[in-house]
């Protein structure tokens, strides 16, 4: 399965275009677990049996579980180099678990007995299935470095996962709100619910995570993993790296505060910005099917051409300015505008257009697009730091750089929940859950904006500051490339 004539000279090597594609769907396999743990916390509260906070805090507990074992992960995934590669092996084996475990979870945990040994067997379920997802999360970030290092081809992925990713989301949310929530009564009426959007999401999972099996398998070899030769890694290692490698600190920084507002915006703030302030909850999976194109135009322009050009640390600052004037003027727009005249063709109760459905429109393609781009493209740019690292130090760690970026991520994200939990609580919802039959109040629409666009705004902040101390610019790169280049050849002469 070998590909020598992507090897194009000049320490280059290339892939072909649907390899990339095909690899980015291992993303998109984790992606639909994550979706679907979107829901989780309905489903603490209904069938678990934890009230609002509790069930913050649970994700929140679970989300810093999960971050501290890719420092593990990581560490085994550098160790290892076998007949299957370095990265197929967690692939696979992250997928299986995330199948069981999940299955576990909606299926059997209703039948255990009420009280502390359902709450414990779902945590001891929970723990075995943030080991999964860490495994097979892992190999997006550290394949990156083996899959291509060309300028050019590198970014792609970023381009095809912002697709993929907008097909799922936008797809996704259309079929939970306008088929499985009408179809159940909601989301804590019937645990049917959530047996079809396992079995759904589950199996298309294992079908693109085997596919991105098949993408990796002739670059999942030793020949392209950093300088070409084996190096040993100890853990004791991991602390240099980390202390000296600038490049992941400020890449960590800056997308770790991005994830943490894009966790804050979970399916419950879906339900009251749309369910509850439009008071049509149907509209948010329409609203993202005529914003999605928009945002693939930006995302294609930006990455297809300006990253190759300019490089990927100026095409994450341009995007982080853009998208955080967009979401200041949202923000605004909700605040000071009449949500309630939203509307779109084909949706009961639409009347015309009207200037805030014109306007969040316009707004959400633009920010939408740029905001895709600066979250997508700091995986590609996780490759960039391995690179570095080799180029710094001759380690070829990448799964360090992958489960460091991780760590810190997850650990910042998992405070999304407890801080959504804390907001509900503090205007009223501390046993339930606010669904589509709640109604409104000033405090919803304010906690909505705020985990919606707010605490976006402060993680696009951090991007902007962090990109200015980035040292890995195009004209770095290009060096870094070289120099690996000469210490390849030099190994081969």
């Amino acid at each position: 399965m070998a590909e020598n004539k992507y090897d194009v000279g000049n320490g280059i090597h290339r892939v072909p275009l649907w390899r990339i594609a095909g690899f980015t769907l291992n993303n998109t396999a984790t992606n639909l677990y994550l979706f679907m743990m979107n829901f989780i916390a309905y489903y603490i509260n209904g069938w678990v049996g934890l009230g609002v906070v509790l069930a913050g805090s649970f994700s929140m507990i679970m989300r810093i579980w999960d971050g501290v074992t890719d420092p593990f992960v990581g560490y085994m995934l550098d160790k290892t180099n076998g007949k299957f590669g370095k990265n197929r092996p967690y692939m696979i084996i992250g997928n299986i678990i995330l199948f069981v475990t999940s299955f576990l979870m909606f299926y059997v945990t209703p039948s255990i007995p009420e009280g502390a040994a359902r709450v414990f067997w779902f945590i001891f379920i929970n723990a075995i299935y943030y080991l999964g997802y860490t495994a097979q999360c892992v190999v997006t970030k550290s394949a990156q470095s083996c899959l291509t290092n060309d300028p050019v081809q590198r970014p792609r992925f970023a381009i095809f996962d912002t697709i993929f990713n907008l097909i799922l989301f936008m797809g996704g949310q259309m079929w939970v709100s306008s088929y499985l929530a009408p179809k159940y009564g909601g989301f804590t009426a019937d645990i049917a619910l959530y047996h079809e959007l396992w079995r759904t999401l589950a199996l298309i999972s294992a079908v693109f995570t085997a596919i991105a099996v098949f993408s990796i398998w002739p670059k999942d070899n030793i020949k392209y993993f950093g300088t070409g030769e084996p190096v040993r890694v100890r853990f004791r290692d991991y602390w240099e790296v980390i202390k000296n490698n600038k490049a992941i600190q400020m890449l960590v920084l800056s997308a770790s505060t991005d994830k943490l507002a894009n966790a804050a915006k979970t399916s419950v703030i879906t339900v009251i910005m749309y369910g509850i302030v439009v008071g049509n909850y149907a509209l948010s999976g329409g609203f993202s099917l005529w914003t999605s194109i928009g945002n693939v135009v930006f995302v294609i322009i930006l990455l297809g051409w300006f990253a190759g050009k300019y490089g990927q640390r100026q095409t994450m600052l341009l995007s982080s300015w853009v998208a955080l004037i967009g979401n200041v003027l949202m923000a605004l727009l909700w605040l000071f505008g009449n949500p309630r005249s939203f509307g779109l063709p084909g949706y009961d109760g639409f009347n015309g257009w009207t200037f805030f459905t014109i306007a969040l429109l316009v707004l959400t393609i633009v920010t939408g697009g740029f905001q895709g781009v600066a979250g997508n493209i700091v995986i590609p740019m996780t490759a960039d730091c391995a690179d570095y690292e080799t180029y710094r130090s001759g380690r070829y760690v990448p799964g360090l750089m992958g489960t460091l970026f991780s760590f810190v991520d997850k650990l910042v994200s998992s405070l999304a929940p407890f801080i959504a939990s804390l907001l509900l609580a503090a205007i009223g919802f501390r046993e339930k859950m606010p669904d589509v039959d709640t109604p409104y109040s000033p405090g919803l629409l304010y906690v909505g904006v705020f985990l919606t666009y707010g605490m976006m705004v402060i993680g696009l902040l951090f991007n902007v500051v962090c990109m200015q101390k980035y040292p890995l610019t195009k004209e770095k790169m290009d060096e870094i490339r070289e120099k690996i280049a000469e210490i390849k050849a030099a190994h081969n002469g």
